[in-house]
């Protein structure tokens, strides 16, 4: 007991340290071990909070810095409503990135679903992947109404395939000329925890969940517009409930299994593959109950969030069952190798 409250005390101080002195630190190549202590840097001067605007139209979204650092992924043994595949705990690092400050809405999603006049101009140089989204890169006509009658204006967009979150964050790159992706789910945890290692960002305590989140229990059967719940400490909302989000790994149970407890892991990701499943979705939604919501919670993708799709095969775009999952966005501030011009490779053949 003892040598376990130090070991998590001294990732307390850690963490305060990364976020009271905002450091980042350098890391090796990716995947590997860390056999000494990393060294601190300055956060870089131009890592601002910032607002995007979707080029050529009017449309706009909130980016907020995360300073890079390590922390203890998944949760304790003895975590409340935990599930074996969120363990064994284990120390990763990441680098410094900027986060979605919401879910994207589909404000912002449905400027690249239907209105096929925006092209990128942008050299392929310029962010490391192919320039253009042209129609063989944008959703096909959703099967029904893609926002299931909850309305749009500041709503998260909801339903969508991993492989069309993904596609939308490349086509985002060719048109800004900055890097966005799918966060990978280290990522996604460090913000999601914001420095702390509890069951939620807020703490352990599942009373004030409804002060941060929708979820089952007040969202009243639906998903409500971004940003009307109390921000993590980090600025960055709604990432307990609202809508579930996916996440850039494919899911394996045992990927935690892998790792030293106590050896961190650089910038960690399981990388997609052509499978349409199963993807790691992570953070809980307005249907779900408080473990779902927890930091650590994750959930894999499956065929049945296409069941009622009457195409043969199924669309690689749009789900039929997923009205609980949606996505935001990262753009790390110096990518790592392997995810370099990364895209989806899932196609209308892909199993």
């Amino acid at each position: 007991m003892a040598k376990a409250f130090v070991h998590r005390a001294a990732i307390h101080l850690l963490a305060g340290a990364l976020l009271g002195g905002a450091l980042w630190f350098a890391w090796p190549a990716d995947g590997a071990r860390q056999t000494s202590a990393p060294s601190a840097t300055a956060l870089p001067a131009d890592m601002k909070p910032y607002v995007e605007t979707i080029p050529g139209t009017d449309v706009q979204f909130e980016m907020v810095p995360v300073p890079g650092g390590t922390f203890l992924m998944g949760s304790p043994a003895d975590e409340p409503g935990r599930s074996p595949d969120e363990g064994p705990q284990h120390l990763v690092t990441v680098g410094p990135f900027w986060i979605s400050k919401t879910e994207v809405t589909w404000d912002e999603y449905d400027v690249f679903a239907f209105k096929r006049d925006l092209q990128s101009k942008r050299p392929p140089s310029a962010i490391g992947a192919p320039a253009g989204a042209d129609a063989t890169t944008r959703p096909s006509p959703p099967y029904g109404d893609e926002s299931f009658g909850f309305g749009k204006r500041g709503m998260p967009a909801i339903n969508m395939t991993h492989h069309a979150a993904m596609e939308y964050a490349r086509w985002l790159s060719s048109l800004t000329g900055k890097t966005y992706r799918l966060p990978t789910e280290a990522e996604w945890e460090r913000a999601c925890r914001a420095g702390t290692s509890t069951l939620y960002s807020f703490g352990d305590d599942v009373a004030k969940l409804g002060d941060y989140a929708w979820y089952l229990d007040n969202s009243n059967g639906r998903p409500h517009p971004v940003a009307q719940k109390r921000p993590n400490p980090w600025g960055i909302h709604d990432m307990h409930g609202n809508v579930a989000e996916w996440v850039l790994d494919q899911y394996e149970a045992n990927f935690y299994a892998a790792s030293d407890p106590k050896v961190p892991v650089f910038s960690p990701v399981r990388l997609p593959d052509e499978r349409r499943y199963p993807h790691v979705v992570r953070g809980g939604s307005w249907d779900d109950e408080p473990p779902l919501l927890r930091c650590a919670a994750r959930r894999a993708s499956t065929p049945e969030w296409s069941r009622r799709d009457p195409q043969s095969p199924k669309s690689i775009w749009w789900h039929t069952e997923a009205i609980t999952v949606g996505f935001r966005l990262v753009r790390p501030y110096r990518e790592q190798e392997n995810l370099r011009g990364l895209r989806s490779k899932v196609t209308p053949r892909s199993p």
